[in-house]
């Protein structure tokens, strides 16, 4: 097959088109904006927006933006990023840290709540800010990183060999640069006993140009199995760019899961689920976990039910085959693992 070389037009529009970087620091970062590019009218929605805002800043990229409807205030992808007034109100029961992660750092940027495996804090910044995040209030100015830390990182997990499997994570680990990135592959893989890097991330999600050339090449070169669980909670987060993201991750042997959260207003129904499945593995990502809520302060109008989700997975059993159907799980403070919820209890 005889390739065509790009006309002086077609390179010129890839030479132009924005690095994620780029992309990443024009996120939009305050609630009137926001509302402005989606049509939404200010005198209903701003003073909550506000009040949101000041509790968890406001972050959407604007390949993410681009997939919301505007002039609906009910758009799905919106309502994980719009900040509203219920979030600050007191909740008995939604507390600060859920997962009471802090009794679990054993060294600055580093967790362990498993026997088998740690998790790498690498960063504290993300490319969007879901509002109900479960770290939303962690104290991520305590865990940066500082080249000593690192090291000390390198060497407790080298003397630590029951892990085999190190979690990068944060904030969102794609939110570093890749220089930085393919030093932690080449330190973690020099540790004989790991077999696995593994990096929890939105951002080939929210904005699809952090799948480049640069990323693809460490990833190709880590002696390490590399799995890249996603997190996806709606189909209409997967367009023609993210699958195409996807496809080269693939191309370069990383493993594609997903994890959603069940919230309300977005994906708590049978249908949305149901499609979110089918438009994952038609995208080459395989459906992982369905995480029930977890109940973090700011969050609890997201709030679903575990006798709720359970009806949803039970539905879910009878329209999919097994492989499509996510693991329904909560994770539960001091248990050795996710704990599954019982569908027929």
């Amino acid at each position: 097959m005889i390739q065509r070389t790009p006309t002086r037009i077609e390179a010129h529009l890839v030479e132009d088109r924005p690095s994620w970087q780029q992309l990443l620091s024009e996120s939009i970062t305050c609630p009137e904006e926001l509302l402005a590019r989606l049509n939404l009218s200010p005198e209903r929605w701003l003073q909550g927006a506000r009040a949101g805002h000041q509790l968890f800043p406001v972050r959407v990229p604007e390949p993410f933006l681009a997939r919301m409807r505007k002039g609906d205030p009910n758009d799905p992808l919106l309502r994980q990023v719009l900040p509203v007034s219920h979030e600050a109100l007191r909740v008995p029961g939604f507390v600060r840290d859920p997962l009471e992660e802090d009794g679990a750092i054993q060294t600055t940027g580093l967790i362990r709540k498993y026997r088998s495996r740690a998790l790498l804090m690498v960063t504290g910044q993300c490319a969007v800010n879901c509002r109900y995040c479960f770290r939303r209030h962690f104290p991520y100015e305590d865990q940066r990183l500082s080249p000593r830390d690192r090291q000390h990182i390198v060497e407790t997990l080298a003397a630590s060999p029951e892990i085999n499997e190190v979690i990068l994570s944060g904030g969102d680990p794609l939110a570093v640069n890749d220089r930085l990135l393919a030093q932690w592959a080449n330190e973690l893989g020099a540790i004989s006993h790991l077999k696995r890097l593994r990096l929890h991330t939105r951002l080939p999600v929210v904005i699809p140009e952090r799948v480049c050339e640069s990323l693809l090449a460490w990833l190709k070169k880590t002696r390490l199995q590399v799995v890249m669980v996603l997190h996806i909670n709606h189909p209409h987060e997967i367009d023609s760019a993210t699958r195409a993201a996807l496809e080269q991750l693939r191309d370069a042997g990383v493993t594609l899961l997903n994890q959603s959260v069940i919230l309300r207003g977005v994906n708590d129904s049978t249908e949305v689920l149901e499609a979110l499945s089918e438009t994952l593995f038609d995208a080459g990502v395989l459906p992982y976990y369905l995480h029930a809520f977890d109940p973090v302060e700011g969050a609890h109008h997201y709030d679903v039910s575990d006798d709720e989700a359970r009806g949803l997975v039970r539905d879910l059993l009878s329209r999919l085959p097994g492989f499509l159907v996510p693991k329904l799980v909560r994770e539960v403070p001091g248990r050795d693992g996710k704990t599954p919820l019982n569908l027929f209890s």
